[in-house]
């Protein structure tokens, strides 16, 4: 065994995986997890654990793992983490846990996410459960939103004791677990929902189909309904676009709509209500996981597939793996250019996309460098379906029927970031509400750190 070398985990081969929704990971044996436990050098001053969001015992499961103990090291992961197999599909270890792991020095890192999956998969078939709590307390906290941060909060909660109800707008709980990142790379039915399962376990109640805003408000949470502590952790589910001409032309999508669609409402079966359209070949615009995700589904729906980033490879902000996977794929990345225009036909359809090459300047405010036109480098894209994948922000719903809830010119919620309290006594608020689109693991270490605050706030 080369300790130097992460233990390579199996994969669907592309040319087969292109065609199917299955997870293209397949994951560690028990013995190759020992084998890449194995490698981990047990840090007493573990750095990985500093580039944790949720501050896991990394070092501790893994030692467990090594020895064969995947109970005990389950009951470690689980008493950090409501969601480790998730986090174990979508987190960016490389920049986080695995970019801080000393054998990263001179070798490849410990593959952390890998062994994390294994251990909660292994847990799942094996049917345990994270351990809830002795007894209640007596109070009740309202958690607004069923993704990751609302899910961590309310577990973290009713570990604590506390009595938790989970609103949730959509049909189904989730959020974007569901909703936003595709089967092939976080198996809903396998995973997610098992996931959500084991926070029900703990004592949580969900309540589907409830708009904060429209169906009930936080005041009257809090002053009809008994709530003494309020979460929101609602996400960030409102699309941009560019403001170029075009943009409301048939067959122009946000990701969010795209993906929405054909995750949660299965529009790619036959016999769907709402069918997404037949494409034949698709722009994806944007650079991010999302436009990964979004361009990967295209893909396995049958259509040729471009990404079109007005930046160079270097800037993309997806994941390595996840660029790694779209190229071996086949889709097309189309960078250094950006639309100016979609064009359609007489009926309003998608027919074109007219572009310009761009180059990189200097370094704008995020420290990248900025694009600039390159001069009468204009083109035309042949494409009948263009998917806008720029972020999001948080639906402004919540903010603007909640009385002293402060916001930011984002239209996100201001909120701590050590504890997630925000301008309104009893409120707290982490995730994407509070900073825009960003990772999964960050919202778990919000929603974490309003636990902590409410649980605080409470026990005054």
């Amino acid at each position: 065994m080369d300790v130097l070398k992460k233990v390579p985990v199996k994969e669907q081969e592309a040319s087969v995986r292109a065609h199917n929704f299955e997870e293209v990971c397949l994951g560690y044996t028990l013995e190759e997890a020992k084998e890449e436990a194995s490698r981990c050098l047990n840090c007493k001053n573990a750095m990985c654990v500093k580039g944790c969001p949720v501050s896991i015992d990394i070092p501790g499961f893994i030692a467990q793992v090594k020895e064969g103990n995947i109970e005990k090291a389950y009951e470690i992961l689980s008493a950090s983490t409501a969601l480790p197999a998730v986090c174990g599909r979508v987190c960016p270890q490389e920049t986080q846990c695995e970019g801080k792991c000393i054998r990263g020095i001179k070798g490849e890192p410990v593959s952390i996410g890998k062994l994390e999956r294994f251990v909660a998969d292994w847990a799942s078939e094996h049917g345990i459960k994270p351990k809830k709590a002795e007894k209640t307390n007596g109070h009740k906290v309202a958690v607004i939103g069923s993704g990751p941060s609302g899910l961590t909060c309310a577990g973290d909660l009713a570990k604590l004791g506390y009595d938790v109800t989970i609103f949730e707008a959509l049909h189904e709980a989730g959020g974007v677990l569901v909703y936003g990142i595709p089967e092939f790379r976080l198996p809903k039915e396998k995973v997610v929902a098992k996931e959500i399962e084991n926070v029900r376990s703990l004592g949580v109640k969900i309540e589907t189909d409830v708009v904060i805003g429209k169906s009930v408000t936080i005041d009257e949470l809090i002053n009809e309904e008994g709530f003494e502590a309020v979460f929101i952790g609602s996400g960030a589910g409102l699309p941009k676009f560019m403001g170029i001409p075009g943009e409301n032309s048939n067959g122009v999508f946000s990701a969010n709509e795209y993906l929405t669609r054909s995750n949660l409402m299965k529009a790619f079966s036959e016999d769907s209500n709402t069918p997404i359209m037949k494409s034949r070949k698709v722009a994806v615009v944007g650079g991010g996981n999302v436009a990964m995700d979004a361009a990967r589904t295209a893909l396995r729906l049958g259509a040729e597939v471009h990404i079109v980033y007005r930046r160079s490879e270097e800037e993309l902000p997806a994941r390595v793996e996840e660029v790694h996977h779209a190229k071996e794929e086949g889709i097309i990345f189309d960078l250094l250019t950006n639309p100016t225009e979609i064009l359609a036909d007489e009926k309003g359809w998608v027919c074109g996309m007219k572009c310009i090459k761009m180059e990189l300047g200097e370094p704008d405010a995020s420290g990248r460098r900025r694009p600039v036109e390159v001069p009468d480098s204009e083109f035309t894209m042949d494409v009948d379906t263009v998917i806008m994948s720029l972020g999001t922000s948080p639906n402004p719903l919540i903010a603007s029927t909640t009385e002293g809830l402060e916001t930011n010119k984002y239209k996100c919620i201001v909120a701590s970031e050590e504890n997630g309290a925000t301008s309104k006594a009893g409120v707290y608020a982490g995730g994407d509400a509070v900073t825009g689109a960003a990772t999964v693991i960050l919202a778990m270490g919000a929603g974490k750190a309003a636990a902590k605050g409410i649980d605080e706030y409470l026990n005054k």
